[in-house]
């Protein structure tokens, strides 16, 4: 009898513990102005969480803006690192910056990853209305006069959607440094620049553009995924079928700061395994254009430390300074 007491008084404190680890005042933070990516991503948690009944209280989402993700990366790391109710997206693109040394004196090793709970791809983009009608058009367009086709994405020289255009310029021979490329705070702004005709083509992600793509104001000349997508990216034909063999695929999820407690990071891990087994969530996520790539915790942590080794030697081959 005694033993069944302290078994369940043992079973009732877990539970409480657990209960106790739930955030009073969630968080995202996107890593950006709204409208690109890292809002996406984290809207998607937003509304899976407050469907799923996970969170008591709702999730706020903060902007902030700098560096492709490195004034959050710096801001959480160095003044916020023991919340336990904030998140922050990320995606491949911060990976990248990590990698060749854009986040600071930080690395990959200073904050705990999370969970990754989607796939995205590498996508080429111009105004429905443009003379380019399909990636070749662009490459040639390109290659006659690179001063004549000016680029435009979220990031700087260097970041992951400058390396999507400049892949393909490499592969068509292009010489890249000489291509134009107008860097601009997150995929919003760089959208908003192509619809204004300040740019003629624009280096994106699939899941950013479906909307644009619904309402006839963009074209989309290619993926950038080893095969063509599902759904309603089915028709647009991947960059490998016409030629220039570049993949580009950006994985979207979420870090916490380093001194976050284990108990409120195990708390958030075990959510998001079940997000991630939920239908419900498999629906959400392919509502926003993503696919499915799921990893929390260890394993996570485990791939992010293999990415940044990739995305240095990709650095390297470019030219661009590591750390």
């Amino acid at each position: 009898m005694k033993s069944k007491q302290i078994l369940a008084t043992l079973v009732a404190t877990l539970v409480i513990g657990s209960a106790q680890a739930a955030p009073d005042k969630p968080e995202c933070i996107a890593p950006a102005k709204p409208g690109g990516g890292f809002d996406l991503t984290c809207k998607l948690v937003q509304s899976a969480l407050a469907n799923g009944g996970q969170l008591s209280a709702p999730m706020r989402i903060t902007y902030m803006p700098g560096g492709i993700g490195a004034v959050a990366y710096n801001t959480v790391v160095a003044q916020r690192p023991d919340e336990p109710g904030t998140i922050v997206a990320f995606s491949g693109g911060s990976v990248l910056n990590l990698a060749i040394g854009k986040f600071g004196k930080y690395s990959e090793a200073d904050v705990k990853w999370l969970a990754a709970v989607g796939a995205d791809y590498g996508a080429i983009i111009v105004r429905a209305d443009s003379p380019y009608k399909t990636l070749k058009d662009l490459v040639d367009a390109t290659r006659a006069d690179p001063a004549k086709v000016v680029y435009g994405a979220g990031g700087t020289v260097g970041s992951q959607d400058w390396m999507k255009s400049a892949l393909i310029a490499k592969q068509a021979g292009v010489n890249y440094k000489n291509m134009r490329y107008v860097a601009f705070e997150g995929g919003g702004e760089a959208l908003t620049a192509l619809m204004g005709g300040h740019v003629q083509a624009y280096s994106g992600d699939a899941s950013e553009i479906a909307a644009h793509l619904k309402g006839g104001k963009v074209r989309v000349l290619a993926v950038l995924a080893e095969q063509r997508l599902p759904g309603e990216l089915a028709n647009i034909p991947t960059a490998k079928e016409q030629g220039y063999p570049v993949d580009w695929t950006i994985v979207r999820g979420y870090y916490m700061g380093p001194k976050v407690s284990d108990a409120d990071y195990k708390w958030w891990v075990g959510a998001f395994d079940k997000l991630l087994a939920s239908g419900e969530f498999a629906k959400l996520r392919e509502e926003r254009g993503l696919f499915p790539f799921n990893l929390t915790g260890d394993k996570l942590t485990e791939f992010i430390k293999k990415d940044v080794k990739r995305y240095a030697e990709l650095a390297r081959e470019f030219g661009l300074g590591t750390q």
